[in-house]
């Protein structure tokens, strides 16, 4: 027969009441009181009733997690951290994908909100008033987005640039072009704002093209456009465009270091993979996706933290050489 708290609150010496806010919300019960229920709970295999307790503390015990892509290698091992993070916490993970819909990100929030506490939304592609709306709605954290007053989760993309940037120059290029991903996309527009302020500082040329999917074949269709641009390297929007574009060049016989070199964002397995290995930014994805659920539960605990930026870290591999 399953352990009751009954049970739990006779051998911990403890009112059932006090095993309640022990297991719910330990914040209010002393230190020791807390740990002695918590030891007698686990010693007996007592699971609290999660329905019950949602009763008593107004919570699901379920957050809400809204990506815009699973077949992107990069989001999986963000949906890892979020799951790792919340099962540390004692919660259940609902996970939602737009397929890249901007028009339904909306609504796949509004749904999920009447079944959690609370949202992680990851690279929301929609326009700041509705997402501000929807902040004022139902308690939410970005992760790589970031709109002024809404918890988010970012990258240090402006240092990431400058990583990428000066080892392209230390390489001898001078002409570089960047594929753009979605207009939508916040994390393009702060990569091209970034660029644009890391070429200007070295003295780099810039050609700008796109904007492309955010996908393999988004950099296959704009992979002739940066041959004929006759510069040495290109900067992709991510990994799974620069990938696309490897693919391209191949096909037309452009060796790539030898001819040009070629650079990704976002560093997923799938980069190593290939030949040559694809030199990248590496963007933290795990770490993001737990950090997204401790500023959520803090929110939920009435503590606001606007905001974390990860470091970035460049991945030199065998897609970038000297240039021609």
């Amino acid at each position: 027969m399953a352990v009751t708290i009954k049970e739990v609150a006779r051998v911990a010496g403890v009112s059932t009441a006090t095993v309640t806010r022990a297991l719910s919300t330990p914040e209010v019960v002393r230190p020791d009181t807390r740990e002695r229920v918590r030891e007698v709970a686990a010693s007996l295999g007592y699971h609290p009733n999660r329905a019950a307790r949602g009763l008593i503390t107004g919570r699901t015990g379920n957050l809400g997690l809204l990506v815009p892509d699973l077949a992107n290698p990069f989001f999986p091992s963000i949906v890892k951290g979020v799951q790792a993070r919340a099962h540390e916490a004692d919660h259940a993970v609902f996970l939602a994908d737009t397929d890249e819909d901007v028009a339904a990100e909306a609504g796949l929030v509004r749904k999920l909100a009447k079944q959690v506490d609370g949202m992680v939304l990851c690279s929301p592609r929609m326009a700041e008033p509705e997402l501000r709306k929807l902040a004022a709605e139902v308690p939410t954290v970005l992760v790589y987005r970031r709109i002024p007053g809404v918890p988010s989760v970012t990258a240090e993309f402006l240092d990431g640039m400058r990583q990428a940037v000066n080892h392209l120059v230390a390489l001898g290029h001078k002409e570089i072009a960047y594929v753009a991903g979605p207009r939508s996309s916040w994390a393009n527009r702060e990569r091209v704002r970034s660029l644009r302020a890391v070429t200007r500082k070295a003295g780099v040329e810039l050609a700008e093209m796109g904007n492309v999917a955010p996908q393999f074949h988004g950099g296959v269709s704009v992979a002739d456009r940066v041959l004929a641009a006759k510069v040495t390297a290109v900067i992709a929007y991510n990994d799974l465009v620069a990938l696309g574009l490897l693919h391209r060049f191949a096909a037309r016989g452009v060796a790539v270091p030898g001819d040009v070199s070629v650079l990704g964002f976002d560093d997923i397995p799938l980069a190593e993979m290939v030949h040559p290995a694809l030199t990248t930014v590496a963007l933290p994805k795990e770490e993001a996706g737990q950090a997204g659920v401790d500023l959520l539960l803090r929110l939920l605990d009435g503590h606001q933290e606007v905001r974390r930026e990860l470091p970035t870290q460049l991945m030199v591999r065998g897609s970038t050489g000297p240039a021609r």
